[in-house]
């Protein structure tokens, strides 16, 4: 909810509606291990989903193209808590320490998502389209 609020008072307020992500998804991402906790001593700092392996929704890309085709892990759902200072660039650090391969999207409209990213290394690729239809824009940080 706090990750809403704070998309929706900084120009992003469709990105996730008050059903996203549904709870059954969240479960669902903590049973296989896909959900990690970026913690700061005893405070939650952030939230996000990571995994290895290929992304359905980035097998097609418009108006770009991936940095490469090698294997890859993808990051979805980054939510901070708004409580530890940089836990965005921590979780996106940590994932990309996993298999020096990422690959991420974002809306459009999330400017403060996209200054994230490429404050993190992350090159933007091009436009990706969403299970759902929806347009996202795709980054990508790889080792050189």
């Amino acid at each position: 909810e706090r990750a809403r609020q704070f998309m929706a008072a900084h120009g992003n307020p469709t990105q996730w509606p008050s059903t996203y992500p549904p709870r059954d998804m969240i479960v669902r991402d903590i049973e296989a291990g896909l959900m990690f906790m970026c913690m700061a001593g005893d405070r939650l700092g952030a939230v996000f989903y990571f995994r290895e392996g290929e992304e359905p929704d980035y097998a097609r890309i418009w108006d770009g193209a991936w940095l490469d085709q090698e294997p890859y892990g993808v990051v979805h759902r980054i939510a901070s808590a708004g409580t530890v200072k940089g836990a965005g660039s921590f979780c996106l650090s940590w994932a990309w320490q996993q298999c020096g391969n990422v690959r991420i999207d974002t809306h459009r409209n999330n400017v403060v998502m996209q200054s994230l990213l490429k404050k993190n290394g992350f090159e933007y690729c091009g436009v990706v389209h969403a299970r759902d239809g929806d347009e996202r824009l795709a980054f990508q940080k790889k080792k050189q």
